[in-house]
């Protein structure tokens, strides 16, 4: 039985030293290479943080590109979903208003014009990013608010469109933050 507790002892130091030290380390050391040098890409506007890449924001203007809805807010710290499934009636309901507030804003669409990711939060609660077809909804009511032409905002949503991961993986997407960013330098 000794020889048992002996072993366990130094498997538990051997995992303990790769799990809490090596692979840790390893990571930090990877995430130095990535954009943000592992602390996160920042999105900077007139010399200030207005936030980060990678995490949601709640836009509400209609001057501005609005972004998936969140079940928890935008708080990056506390993400998560709403845990509803698609019939729950609660969820439901959150859907048809979300669905209303965007054919107000949008009165020159049709319900069926409007894509999934504009209605439905995504698991994090903190997706940062909109599907193209979601950006081209919302280029008119943009343009109209921002006294540009429904052309240069629509340029502008191409130029801010990343397409596929490796061209093969995931569909188009447009990151909100980047794009408003870039909205707002339009303007000037």
């Amino acid at each position: 039985m000794k020889k048992y507790i002996i072993q366990s002892l130094r498997l538990t130091g051997v995992l303990m030293v790769l799990l809490c030290i090596i692979y840790p380390l390893t990571i930090a050391f990877v995430g130095k290479f990535s954009p943000g040098e592992g602390s996160g890409e920042k999105v900077i506007k007139n010399g200030k943080v207005v936030g980060y890449a990678l995490i949601g924001q709640s836009f509400t203007k209609p001057e501005y590109f609005w972004g998936r809805p969140s079940a928890v807010g935008y708080n990056a710290a506390g993400s998560g979903g709403s845990n509803k499934g698609p019939t729950n009636a609660d969820y439901l309901k959150d859907v048809e208003g979300r669905i209303d507030t965007l054919l107000k804003y949008h009165p020159y669409l049709k319900k069926s014009d409007i894509p999934a990711d504009m209605v439905t939060a995504s698991a994090s609660g903190l997706d940062p990013d909109i599907s193209e077809q979601a950006a081209i909804m919302q280029i008119k009511r943009v343009a109209a608010n921002r006294g540009l032409t429904d052309r240069a905002v629509a340029e502008l949503v191409v130029k801010n469109t990343e397409g596929p991961l490796f061209g093969l993986f995931g569909p188009s997407k447009v990151n909100v933050l980047k794009l408003n960013v870039a909205l707002d330098e339009l303007k000037k």
